[in-house]
């Protein structure tokens, strides 16, 4: 191993320690597989991302239409985890891999969700930095989450919100579902929110089919379904978003997203 490597090891194995107030130390230092080309290039990516700010415009949510895009979500995915019995999450420990600035874990403590047991891990220590002064309770580490610093099993819930579709590199997305079984427990769930169709406005996503779902989570029970307007006609409906959005929403052809929980056996 050369000395680069070494240090990067060394450092994971501190971030571990840290880790150990709120769980269990990892098994192994996965990391020192992770597939660097590839996290290189979705950190340029999301860097690129911020540098047009689209979360003050595209992706704001004072957008009526994200605003209606959020509420449909929220609703459903509250149905999908009492249909499931997670609800009320009590003291569940729940994980948000690519977490950003924290909303949407924060937003589990609206179903009971202790702030001790919210984690979230993201690659790009800016989101990491505005997490924790957004939601300082909640605990937030920079990470790949092909190497999660965390214990076998440790968590009841992992949530992939657009997490798979901006990874490119099948191995990248290989690592990252092992690493996901392995630190959700028996009888956990995966919260899945991702594009099912290609995004002909952003080069960098790709869609994922129930197919392709279940080659990354083959073994868990998954149930999926397909919500959200498209993101582009929703934003442009304006003041008319309320009476429009469940018209729009009825049609199949229209709805861009899986939402669902796979949940592992």
């Amino acid at each position: 191993m050369s000395g680069l490597e070494s240090n990067r090891c060394m450092s994971l194995a501190q971030a571990s320690k840290r880790a150990v107030a709120e769980g269990p130390q990892p098994t192994g230092l996965e990391s020192c597989r992770e597939t660097r080309s590839e996290v290189d290039r979705l950190k340029e990516v999301y860097r690129e991302y911020g540098e047009r700010c689209w979360r003050k415009t595209k992706w704001s949510v004072t957008n009526r239409g994200n605003l209606a895009i959020r509420q449909e979500r929220e609703r459903k995915l509250e149905q999908l985890l009492q249909r499931t019995g997670f609800l009320p999450l009590g003291d569940r420990r729940i994980l948000d891999v690519g977490c950003g600035a924290g909303e949407t874990l924060a937003g589990f403590g609206a179903w009971g969700a202790q702030p001790e047991n919210l984690f979230g891990v993201d690659l790009l220590a800016d989101r990491i930095r505005r997490a924790k002064e957004n939601f300082p309770k909640l605990t937030f580490q920079e990470a790949n989450a092909e190497a999660l610093p965390f214990g076998s099993g440790f968590f009841d819930l992992v949530v992939l919100f657009t997490v798979f579709t901006s990874i490119r590199d099948h191995q990248m997305a290989l690592n990252v579902s092992r690493e996901i079984n392995r630190v959700l427990r028996s009888g956990g769930a995966v919260v899945w929110y991702d594009l099912r169709m290609n995004n002909p406005f952003n080069q960098h996503v790709r869609g994922i089919s129930r197919k392709g779902v279940r080659r990354l989570f083959p073994e868990f029970d998954s149930r999926l379904m397909t919500v959200t307007v498209l993101p582009p006609l929703a934003r442009r409906s304006g003041c008319l978003i309320d009476l429009l959005y469940p018209c729009l929403a009825s049609l199949p052809f229209l709805r861009s997203h899986y939402l669902g929980v796979l949940i592992k056996p």
